[in-house]
């Protein structure tokens, strides 16, 4: 347990779990509305809000998140309008702010190549108790949304127009789960990096629809496979002094494909055992056909 003596580890941790829980929460909605790659373009968005707060001397994490919120909203506004042009406008969006993170890190004086290498794949020995702090505060707040509002968002990522019918207000929903998509990025980047945190928010939850097909399962598990994976890489990543958001990503795939193989034998013989009940209820409920001559006597 000598892991936990220094105190960047210990700050890391608390981060870690704070993302392993976070990331997979919001991820499970995203998977649902079939947007897993969502994350990956907040990303590139929080990118030029990293490069700002870099070159504004400000905390980049508090100006990531309100960039990739920003972002975020555009993102559904063009999802919700576009057309045709909706690809081409999402695709500049993401690449151009990709492009001016990098730039405005480099005009800024505190600025270098090792602070944008720890916000794209995550760095151990930068998290500070400032970042915690922020980090858990954000947190909360996507904990809020994911848990309180489980209901509402579940009902909007299912059918937007059973939604709309049942009352519920789609345009809000939709904008929140992409605030709360944004935020969530924000909170992971420092322990993954902005370059590997969709994996997190889909990778678990993906691994846990191996072995459950309900919505409530499926999310506790996806949290509980997040915060293992999270934990145990930046564990391995102490030890084995490789870049932390890599070896978790690598974990979390990990998991899948472990539980994608144990799955399709579960699989078969639930089958089996469906087609064996279904086989059973038909002897015992279906009356046997008898002759007319049978229940005559001679």
């Amino acid at each position: 347990m000598d892991f936990l003596e220094p105190a960047f580890m210990q700050r890391a941790l608390l981060a870690a779990v704070l993302v392993g829980i976070t990331a997979p929460a919001v991820g499970v909605y995203l998977v649902q509305r079939r947007q897993a790659l969502m994350g990956d373009g907040i990303g590139h968005v929080a990118m030029t809000g990293v490069g700002l707060g870099f070159l504004m001397n400000t905390n980049p994490v508090w100006m990531a998140t309100l960039v990739a919120i920003v972002g975020s909203v555009a993102m559904e506004l063009i999802r919700s309008y576009g057309k045709t042009r909706g690809d081409l406008a999402l695709a500049l969006l993401f690449y151009g702010g990709m492009a001016g993170g990098v730039l405005l890190i480099n005009l800024s004086p505190t600025g270098s190549n090792a602070n944008l290498s720890s916000f794209l794949f995550g760095s151990l020995s930068t998290v500070s108790t400032e970042d915690v702090t922020t980090i858990s505060v954000l947190a909360g707040f996507v904990l809020l949304v994911t848990v309180g509002l489980r209901r509402q968002l579940f009902a909007v990522s299912q059918d937007e127009e059973f939604a709309r019918v049942t009352g519920l207000p789609v345009r809000a929903l939709n904008l929140l789960i992409a605030v709360t998509a944004a935020v969530t990025v924000t909170v992971a980047m420092r322990v993954v990096g902005l370059l590997l945190v969709s994996a997190l928010m889909v990778v678990p939850v993906a691994a846990a629809q191996q072995l459950s097909r309900s919505f409530r399962t499926t999310f506790a598990l996806a949290v509980l496979i997040g915060t293992g994976v999270t934990l145990s890489g930046t564990i391995t990543s102490y030890y084995q002094d490789v870049p932390p958001g890599a070896t978790i990503v690598l974990l979390a795939i990990g998991v899948f494909i472990a539980l994608a193989l144990l799955a399709t034998p579960l699989a078969r013989r639930r089958a089996k055992a469906a087609e064996q009940a279904a086989a059973d209820c038909n002897a015992r409920c279906v009356p046997a056909t008898r002759k007319p001559s049978d229940d005559v006597k001679v």
